[in-house]
């Protein structure tokens, strides 16, 4: 009888060590479970993160997604990057490209190289008669400007009268050319009052007045807003007006001393006037900013500061263009590290055509090349201007200049017309642009579902681990009772 339950009791010991074990087993497939085992009449107890049997779940199903996950995330991360990077080489491309077509807007504008001074010396025993300023369309030359008279504005002045002293009532009319302002006067109106009605009326024709407190009294003065004998004013008062009020209309019509007259002056022995002390219209792109009178020669030459610094600016925004595209297209031997468009075919194509442009000829032109102007290339592939060299050949032909950069072939001509096929709004890089951020619109896309399918196939894990985790608490408790069971049994047959 002893021997028979002994032999039993080893049996089903030996089947329940065995599911313990395996229950271990399963429990420490996951990195951060932990078990542990106390002996106890020949059984297993296990103690783990799970319900019960020892499996850290939520660790093992972390573990599966992320393993599952990987290649495609891999892939995902790997392409927005390399992507983001294409759009940032492009974009400073794109930007150091722009840079150099407004350099090239400056040295296409009008007045870039139709830029002039025009320079006043007065004649021997003569005074300046003022200043000059020019336009593109001015020309080079020397001419006598003779002025004998500057433009005046008309003043009237009316007698005085104590202060605050009324004038009479009725209407006075003020006439500058065609149009006339009439300005009602009442009985209790005083010179203040007319100066006041005068200066705020929305139909005055051109004229100011002011008042000036005088040692005999108040006077009323008018002038004409602008200087010239067609700016002059008439005034009168209407019949019904009072005899005081047409006094005053009579004084203030009366010529005197300071009456309106245009600027009379000769431009090579050739009379001329103007209503205005700014003489222009008289020549091509001259103005004759005029403040006295004598006799001055006026120098028209041709100023190259303009063209100048626009040639210096493309040489600089070149210079930049080169300091951007270099670490784009570099390589790094000792790192392995790579300019994000090195080998790209839009920048090659780019570096391609405007150093063709470049270090071409203008056919047709007796400066011909960039070289001969004083541009150079420097070692490092930036460009260098000798300004003197430049001058030099503004001296010798300022139109050759121009045309070398302005002309059918010239260089801005031909280096816009390169640059924009890359640069316009369907160019090439815009348009690869555009095609990256679809690239990583549909990288989101790509992301988005590969979140959801991980998300349910978390949920799926979730859902069996869990349930294998119950299924082993289930099989240890039952482990646990049969082991008690048997020790039970084999203790009561050793006591019979």
């Amino acid at each position: 009888m002893t021997t028979t339950s002994a032999t039993s009791s080893n049996s089903l010991s030996s089947l329940l060590n065995t599911l313990t074990a395996n229950s271990t087993g399963s429990g420490s497939s996951s990195s951060t479970s932990s078990s542990s085992s106390t002996g106890s009449g020949g059984s297993g107890t296990l103690s783990a993160s799970g319900i019960g049997s020892g499996l850290d779940v939520n660790s093992i199903v972390t573990a599966l997604v992320n393993a599952r996950k990987a290649a495609s995330q891999n892939q995902i991360d790997t392409r927005t990057k390399q992507t983001n990077n294409l759009l940032t080489g492009l974009s400073s491309l794109n930007s150091a490209l722009g840079g150099i077509q407004s350099a090239l807007a400056s040295l296409s504008s009008v007045n870039t190289f139709n830029s002039y001074a025009g320079t006043l010396t007065p004649a021997s025993g003569s005074s300046s008669i003022g200043t000059a300023s020019t336009l593109s369309s001015a020309h080079p030359g020397t001419y006598t400007i003779a002025v004998s008279q500057l433009a005046t504005v008309q003043k009237r002045t009316s007698d005085p009268v104590a202060s605050g002293t009324a004038v009479g009532q009725g209407t006075l009319s003020i006439t500058v050319g065609s149009s006339t302002m009439n300005v009602a006067v009442s009985a209790t109106n005083t010179l203040a009052d007319i100066a006041s009605s005068i200066n705020s009326s929305s139909s005055n024709p051109g004229v100011t007045a002011t008042i000036v407190n005088g040692v005999n009294g108040q006077q009323l003065v008018l002038s004409s807003s602008k200087t010239g004998v067609a700016n002059g004013f008439s005034i009168s008062a209407d019949a019904t007006s009072s005899s005081g009020l047409q006094a005053l209309a009579t004084k203030l019509n009366t010529a005197g001393s300071n009456e309106a007259q245009d600027a009379k002056l000769t431009i090579d022995g050739i009379d001329v006037t103007s209503a205005s002390n700014s003489v222009s219209g008289k020549m091509d792109g001259v103005t004759l900013n005029l403040t006295g009178t004598g006799t001055n020669t006026l120098a028209v030459t041709q100023d190259n500061t303009a063209a100048t610094n626009a040639i210096q600016g493309l040489v600089d925004a070149y210079n930049s263009y080169v300091s951007t595209v270099s670490p784009l297209a570099s390589y790094d031997k000792s790192t392995g590290a790579a300019g994000v468009l090195l080998g790209d075919s839009t920048l090659t194509s780019v570096q391609r055509g405007i150093g063709s442009v470049l270090s071409g000829a203008v056919k047709g032109n007796s400066i011909s090349t960039l070289a001969n102007l004083g541009i150079t290339r420097n070692a490092d592939g930036t460009l260098a201007l000798d300004t003197t060299k430049l001058a030099s050949a503004f001296q010798s032909n300022a139109a050759a200049v121009k045309d070398l950069f302005t002309g059918t072939n010239g260089y801005g001509t031909k280096l816009n017309s390169t640059i924009n096929a890359y640069t316009a709004s369907n160019g090439i890089i815009p348009s690869r642009m555009d095609s990256l951020n679809n690239t990583l619109t549909q990288l989101s896309q790509q992301q988005t579902a590969l979140n959801a399918r991980m998300a349910t196939y978390q949920k799926q894990l979730q859902s069996q681990y869990t349930a294998l985790d119950t299924l082993m608490s289930s099989l240890n408790n039952t482990s646990s009772y049969l082991t008690t069971a048997l020790d039970q049994l084999t203790n009561s047959g050793s006591k019979n």
